[in-house]
């Protein structure tokens, strides 16, 4: 559907990449709209027949042209900055669909949210409590409000993407979840609308989701005897995708468990999606610049780097790589690299391609947490973005200059 190989060429939907990188240049981002909306539309008929919102998480992928085709699917969104915010109402989103999240936010981006009249914020802490109802004393509203909660669940992923833990910074203890609702509820420019987890990214197993939605609901419960009555449940997202061998569980299956335990309660569900709606809908187009044997290794020296694709560097993440036309070229084992300074900028390790230079390469599964996460790091302009439609494409980001990158910038006189 996305990207295939059609006469030899690897294609985004009806669109050869290589036609794209001659009239757009590399590194260049390409994204395929019936994947993200195919992908969406796995959430929205698992969730059918029951009050549910799928918000986005933005973070994945913050391109306008992507919000804007989240919130024409009928999306909500999950932000984690002020910033985000206002891509989500740029690119015509519904801020009473939004939930805000995070442990930082400031009081401008708290005053802000409240202004826009977004679904939810969030609260991670005590001090964030007692900040955002200053705030809204302030402007003369009520904020709503939901607390996320530490499940103290393992989500059995990477480390630095693993969220629910007891040692993660994320959310309020469990143990202490009743009183700050309680608390909450008491407060004149306070109101208590839900509850929110989040337990890490790239989860394959629905395991330690449902173990989630289970100490959520018993806490849920909790809050009702107590006469809080909740509008809505946030389990939060975190679904994994396939960059290589994993076998992610059907999003209808995934959500299995924790849809029956929620069967007759009357509140609304949301699930927060980022990776799963939008990875597997890009990828990352490059040209190899040069091909260079070592006495220990080979490498391929191609146009895109640790700036443009960060994952492999900071999580030693693997995605798969593929030649943009198949040749008669012989195949030999190669690290991909790129231009930056660094012995960690790398794209991928020990694969067998075939390649001369001017050839042009594929980083799969890179439409999340790709763009998003890149940098000008050595004085680097951000590549392009592409949104392929069936045989149209459409430049969604205009390629940097240089003089973009210092156009803020001052000498001293």
């Amino acid at each position: 559907m996305g990207f295939a190989y059609r006469d030899g060429k690897l294609c985004a939907e009806e669109v050869p990449l290589e036609e794209l990188a001659r009239r757009h240049g590399t590194p260049c981002y390409v994204y395929s709209r019936a994947s993200i909306e195919a992908a969406y539309q796995e959430y929205a008929a698992a969730l059918a027949g029951r009050p549910s919102l799928i918000a986005y998480s933005v973070k994945a992928n913050s391109n306008l042209a992507i919000l804007g085709i989240m919130s024409r699917l009928g999306a909500g969104f999950d932000i984690v900055s002020g910033g985000e915010l206002s891509r989500v109402i740029a690119a015509g989103g519904d801020p009473r669909k939004v939930v805000f999240s995070g442990v930082g936010k400031t009081s401008a981006e708290i005053a802000q949210a409240l202004e826009a009249g977004v679904l939810s914020i969030n609260l991670e802490s005590t001090g964030e409590l007692e900040r955002v109802e200053a705030v809204a004393a302030q402007l003369g509203k009520v904020a709503p409000v939901a607390f996320r909660v530490n499940p103290d669940v393992d989500a059995r992923t990477h480390p630095y993407i693993s969220t629910g833990l007891k040692e993660n910074k994320f959310g309020i203890a469990f143990a202490d979840a009743e009183a700050l609702y309680k608390d909450a509820a008491r407060k004149r420019h306070i109101r208590v609308v839900g509850i929110g987890c989040h337990i890490g990214s790239q989860l394959t197993s629905s395991g330690p989701f449902v173990a989630a939605a289970e100490r959520m609901l018993a806490l849920v419960e909790r809050l009702d005897r107590a006469g809080i009555a909740l509008e809505h449940i946030d389990l939060g997202g975190g679904v994994g995708i396939r960059y290589r061998d994993e076998t992610p569980e059907p999003i209808g299956a995934f959500l299995d468990g924790a849809l029956g335990m929620l069967a007759g309660r009357k509140e609304t569900l949301i699930v927060d999606p980022g990776r799963s709606l939008v990875g597997n809908a890009g990828v990352l187009l490059t040209r190899v610049e040069y091909v260079k044997p070592g006495e220990a290794k080979n490498f391929l020296v191609v146009d895109a780097a640790m700036n443009d694709l960060l994952r492999p560097s900071l999580y030693s993440a693997w995605h798969d790589v593929l030649p943009v036309r198949k040749g008669a070229t012989p195949a030999d084992v190669y690290d991909v690299v790129g231009p930056v300074c660094e012995t960690g900028d790398f794209l991928a390790k020990d694969r067998r391609l075939a390649a001369v230079a001017g050839d042009l390469l594929a980083v799969m599964s890179a439409g999340a947490y790709g763009m998003a996460m890149s940098s000008n790091y050595n004085s680097r302009p951000r590549a392009a973005e592409v949104l392929v439609d069936g045989t149209a494409d459409y430049v969604v980001r205009e390629r940097e200059t240089v003089a973009d990158l210092f156009a803020k910038e001052h000498v001293l006189p």
